[in-house]
């Protein structure tokens, strides 16, 4: 497991309190704090310092039916040894904002970037998982000027695909958002196969279990079901290939969720891309979540050391 300790700068930030039931299995995950979007409602966020008070900033966004501790519980230290790490809970999605509109992703966006101004950030790097990267993709498509780069992990430009590749999806958001209840109140039997089949052993059965129950069951039925539905008709086909800042996709090469064909026409599409493959399915972040960290940990330090490259060419040559 990723050990907590980590070199801390002597004029890093002060780490923040730990989640304690995952400190006793080695995980560093901040245990995070509510904060007010001003017109937009409440949200939850964990936040890390980084290395140095001026660290650049990383804002994770986590996949469908997740929250931000559960999708990037390996990440937070692993990430803070070179970045500030901040993770938010989506609307409807843990303890994130809760409306009666309709869930839509280009609110989820424009969540983000209410949070980076409560922040103050200026410009930062989000990392999108999933749901996640359609969530940054909109980021950089309607706040361009806050975007220092892209980290887009098992992800795609669109959900659409086949019929079954929709069912699929759609059955996920119902899975997770209803069908694991039971499962995890320890009272079903062919719902409780299914993820056993999709999770390793540890997190059905390890300690980590009673956790993964108490994040699951903030979720918002109703509205995990919506993201579900909005996903499937998301596409960034007509604008994917505008952008402009630096780009890392990390593929996750066995998804049996997200189709490694679609990852690479992603990075494909974009002309800035470099990608990362790792060797997982569509749930390594839990699964492996050593692994997943690693190759997280590369891309984004690609993106922001070809970020100060950009910024330091603008510097000398004035364009």
């Amino acid at each position: 497991m990723v050990s907590i300790a980590r070199r801390v700068e002597p004029d890093a930030g002060a780490l923040p309190a730990l989640e304690p039931d995952l400190v006793e299995l080695g995980w560093a995950v901040p245990k995070g704090r509510v904060v007010e979007l001003p017109g937009r409602g409440t949200t939850f966020v964990r936040d890390m310092p980084g290395p140095t008070a001026d660290a650049p900033a990383v804002v994770l966004l986590h996949g469908l039916a997740a929250t931000g501790g559960l999708n990037w519980f390996g990440c937070f230290a692993p990430l803070s040894r070179h970045f500030r790490v901040i993770a938010i809970d989506h609307r409807g999605h843990g303890r994130g904002i809760r409306t009666p509109d309709r869930f839509r992703l280009a609110d989820c966006a424009d969540d983000v970037v209410a949070l980076a101004d409560e922040l103050g950030l200026d410009q930062f790097i989000p990392a999108g998982y999933s749901m996640g990267g359609p969530i940054s993709q909109l980021i950089w498509h309607r706040h361009r000027e806050r975007v220092r780069g892209l980290v887009l992990c098992a992800t795609s430009r669109n959900f659409r695909g086949t019929p079954r590749e929709r069912v699929q999806f759609l059955g996920l958001g119902l899975l997770v958002a209803g069908g694991w209840r039971p499962w995890l109140n320890r009272d079903s039997g062919r719902v409780r196969r299914v993820v056993e089949a999709m999770v390793t052993p540890e997190l059905v059965h390890g300690p980590i279990h009673s956790w993964i129950v108490s994040e699951l069951h903030r979720n918002d039925t109703g509205k995990v079901i919506e993201a579900a539905e909005t996903l499937g008709r998301y596409s960034s086909h007509s604008w994917i290939g505008d952008i402009d800042v630096p780009v890392s996709v990390v593929v996750t090469t066995r998804d049996w969720l997200v189709p490694v064909r679609r990852q690479l026409k992603l990075a494909r599409a974009i002309p800035t891309a470099v990608v990362f493959p790792v060797d997982g399915d569509h749930l390594i972040c839990a699964n492996q979540p050593e692994e997943f960290a690693s190759a997280l940990v590369d891309a984004t330090r690609l993106v922001d050391r070809r970020a100060r490259a950009h910024a330091e060419r603008i510097s000398r040559t004035g364009s």
